[in-house]
């Protein structure tokens, strides 16, 4: 039905398409990072952001201010307003909005073992916890010792439990199981969430398949960075690279194989979308990677709001959003520490 989706669209998701259209315009723009670079103190950034839609949110909030404050209650609007969507959201709609939270589920359930296996207090890691990843179940995740109990005593009920399949092994947790563990499960979550996307079809598919794609390929670059050095085989490498995107299959076969950063640039300056990223940086260096990532990111995002009639731009509305919030509690750092020259080291500009 691609091209008709005008025709029927509207029934169901354009109420909610007008509403995301709506919190779109309402995300800070240049010169509001321009304003908030300028601030002194994080009172000063309390009150630029009473001026925005952050200010119901801070304004009972008294001085002094911490980072962790400004971003905890610029999340808890992005929790309401998902909320919102999701109880007023129909099929498909709703588990499209609900495979959105599956990321930071899995960020969640990595926290909370991570911390366990250093002895840190169960309350205080749920404190830290994203509030759209949580569960019910998942205080309960501090007493597994391994994989296998893990997904037995808590996760089986959750909606990651399809994505336990490939990690459920008997050995016991540590770091290194647990980043495996942590990316095992965003392959599968990213290849499941490809797959119901491609389902849906139309504008959706189309456009969800470039976002998610960019995201798997991302990931892959991330992973093979991170293992360089470290006792992970080429074999266990390539078993955690997604099933899709434009890496796949043959951009997979060359990063499994890479030892050093000046490898994995020579890999992806094959590719012309990541060459304009890759271009950024120095030889050797890794540092600026992730800046430019985000950077090419955002812009792909930007794009999901030029098309009418999809389910993209709820995915692109949030992941702006959380950008934002990376973007503020930067910039809240830095005020807070007196390193304003480093400000727009990390800045990642939207509009």
């Amino acid at each position: 039905m691609y091209g008709f989706e005008a025709l029927t669209f509207n029934i169901h998701g354009g109420y909610l398409e007008a509403i995301v259209r709506g919190h779109r315009s309402g995300l800070l723009t240049v010169a509001d990072y321009n304003n908030l670079c300028q601030c002194e103190t994080l009172d000063d950034i309390k009150m630029h952001l009473s001026a925005t839609e952050y200010g119901p949110y801070l304004q009972n909030e008294p001085s002094p201010l911490h980072t962790t404050t400004i971003v905890e209650k610029c999340t808890l609007k992005l929790v309401d307003e998902y909320k919102h969507m999701l109880c007023q959201a129909t099929e498909p709609l709703s588990t499209f909005l609900e495979y959105i939270t599956y990321g930071h589920m899995i960020d969640n359930v990595v926290l909370i073992v991570t911390g366990t296996l250093h002895e840190r207090d169960v309350q205080e890691l749920l404190e830290k916890c994203h509030p759209l990843g949580m569960f019910d179940s998942i205080a309960t995740l501090a007493v597994a010792q391994n994989m296998r109990e893990l997904y037995r005593l808590v996760l089986v009920d959750t909606p990651l439990a399809p994505y336990f399949s490939e990690c459920i092994t008997s050995e016991d947790l540590d770091d290194m199981n647990i980043e495996i563990m942590r990316n095992t499960l965003y392959k599968a979550y990213l290849e499941d969430f490809y797959k119901f996307c491609q389902k849906l079809g139309g504008a959706t598919a189309e456009i969800m398949s470039d976002l998610l794609a960019f995201e798997a390929d991302r990931r892959a670059v991330n992973i093979t960075i991170n293992s360089i050095g470290t006792e992970l085989t080429r074999d266990d490498r390539r078993k955690l690279y997604s099933n899709f995107g434009l890496l796949y299959p043959y951009g997979h076969e060359e990063l499994a194989v890479c030892e050093d950063i000046d490898q994995v640039r020579g890999v992806m300056e094959k590719y012309p979308p990541y060459q304009s990223i890759f271009a950024k940086m120095s030889y050797g260096e890794s540092q600026m990677l992730d800046k430019a990532f985000y950077e090419e990111e955002v812009k792909r995002l930007c794009l999901a709001f030029e098309q009418q009639f999809h389910y993209a731009v709820f995915f692109a509305y949030m992941r702006l959003r959380e950008q934002e919030i990376r973007n503020l509690m930067w910039i809240s750092e830095c005020v807070a520490q007196n390193q304003k020259s480093r400000i727009h080291d990390s800045v990642v500009y939207m509009f």
